[in-house]
């Protein structure tokens, strides 16, 4: 009786596979043929726990469930709101919980997307559970909203908000796909968000309260801050909301050195640097020496200057040279006229000038997509210039004029980076020789005759 009791369960496993794989052969079918073709994205159907929930208990996984299959998005996963060492891949790479510490496990099953925080749920937290655009159905069509679930294992949900923009401060861009991680102090557990193509993050529905706020250029793609990715940070206290503007750039412990040096002009040299220099602290003249070699006889320092002040200058120059060079043409042109003027005659009336009031008239058509991206630049250019550009080149002008083939020892002190580190460093500034203009070859004389050839040949021998 057992034994035939076994065997049942047996057969009923198996009938339920074998409907588990007819399931799945259905559900991959294409579009019928003749139909119209799938262009939908997927819809996202439910979501466990809904947003706006207070559940002390909440246990098993959250779930965004789709109205159909969506893609796998095969790829390395786990790590939803970052915080590990490896990259975030796969369809993982469209979910982001936080506050968790540790690995998030992001699972893909069908029509839906399975979250867990290995941690577990810990209770009197409030979570927020965001589904980033791009998933994909079976026939690739994206969807390109996103949607962000905010539940509380405990306390009720707050009503602060914590929003700004992050900046790439030494590539003068906005931080686009930036990671940025609020931590409620003294809590190390951070809040994370994505920043948007107009650089802006935002965050609501969080405890009031002190915090570290950071924006991360995530060159890797784990949602952490790794060792040479530029950074900034920033305590924000939240009450009902806060702004705040990050500013991210390399953090290096070691200072800016010179890294090469090399001619512009009799009087100029760049001087580059291994990393941006603090615009707060520049370089001026008594930073910087310059010896003659091999005697290291010193050369006059005038002036060092950021590359838009050595621009400007020239600029300037050339301006002036234009200006005197036009007040010439202008004095000729006008003794000119005045020749001209007492030949002409005086009694033909002038002619009548076209109105051109009409052309002025006609409106500008500008299209909507261009405007609006112009008042984006217009945004973007107006807080970049909040702050001086940060530099790691530099125009040094000399009192005295550089000798083609020889060579120039350049000595700086207390250069200072971003974060505050100095140092100092040496260059080599080798000034080349002129090429020597190339005589062209004379022209051959084409009419001259070729010379005869005077040379005996030989008589052919008579072989009869």
């Amino acid at each position: 009786m057992a034994r035939s009791a076994h065997r049942s369960r047996q057969e009923a496993r198996r009938a339920g596979l074998l409907l588990s794989a007819l399931l799945a052969a259905c559900a991959n079918l294409g579009d019928p043929p003749g139909g119209p073709p799938d262009t939908t994205p997927p819809v996202l159907a439910a979501v466990r726990p809904e947003s706006g929930s207070v559940l002390p208990d909440f246990s098993g996984d959250a779930v965004f469930q789709f109205d159909e299959v969506i893609d796998e998005m095969a790829g390395a996963g786990g790590g939803g709101s970052g915080g590990g060492a490896a990259p975030i891949g796969g369809i993982a790479k469209e979910v982001i919980l936080s506050p968790v510490a540790g690995r998030v496990d992001v699972s893909w099953h069908r029509s839906s997307i399975h979250v867990h925080p290995k941690e577990g749920w810990k209770k009197g937290r409030v979570y927020h559970l965001e589904l980033l655009p791009g998933i994909l159905d079976l026939r690739h069509n994206v969807r390109k909203e996103g949607q962000v679930v905010v539940f509380s294992t405990g306390p009720a949900l707050p009503s602060a908000s914590l929003s700004g923009t992050a900046v790439a401060w030494v590539e003068q861009r906005i931080l686009t796909g930036g990671v940025i991680r609020a931590a409620l102090l003294p809590d190390t557990v951070a809040y994370v968000a994505m920043v948007d193509s107009s650089g802006r993050f935002h965050l609501r529905e969080v405890p009031p309260g002190r915090y570290l706020v950071t924006a991360i250029d995530d060159k890797n793609g784990n949602r952490a801050l790794d060792r040479r990715e530029a950074f900034d940070s920033q305590t924000v206290q939240v009450d009902s909301s806060a702004t705040v503007v990050l500013w991210a750039f390399p953090h290096d412990t070691a200072g800016p050195r010179p890294r090469a040096a090399d001619p512009l002009d009799s009087l100029g040299f760049k001087l580059s640097f291994t990393q941006a220099l603090d615009p707060a602290h520049p370089l001026d003249s008594t930073a910087v020496q310059v010896f003659l070699l091999p005697d290291t006889t010193p050369v006059p320092v005038r002036a060092v200057l950021t590359q838009g002040g050595y621009d400007s200058l020239a600029a300037r120059q050339r301006a002036l040279a234009d200006s005197i060079r036009k007040d010439s043409i202008a004095r000729a042109d006008t003794t000119k006229r005045d020749t001209l003027a007492a030949r002409r005659d005086t009694t033909r009336p002038p002619p009548v000038r076209a109105d051109t009031t009409a052309r002025a008239r006609q409106p500008q058509a500008r299209d909507s997509a261009l405007a609006k991206r112009a008042a984006f630049d217009s945004l973007t250019r107006r807080l970049l210039a909040a702050r001086p550009a940060p530099q790691d080149h530099f125009v040094v002008r000399v009192g005295q004029a550089l000798v083609p083939g020889d060579k120039y020892f350049i000595r700086v002190r207390g250069a200072r980076n971003l974060n505050g580190a100095v140092a100092d460093g040496s260059a080599v500034l080798a000034v080349p020789k002129p090429e020597p203009k190339k005589t062209p070859p004379a022209p051959k004389d084409s009419t001259a005759r070729a010379p005869k050839d005077t040379t005996a040949k030989p008589v052919p021998r008579d072989t009869t």
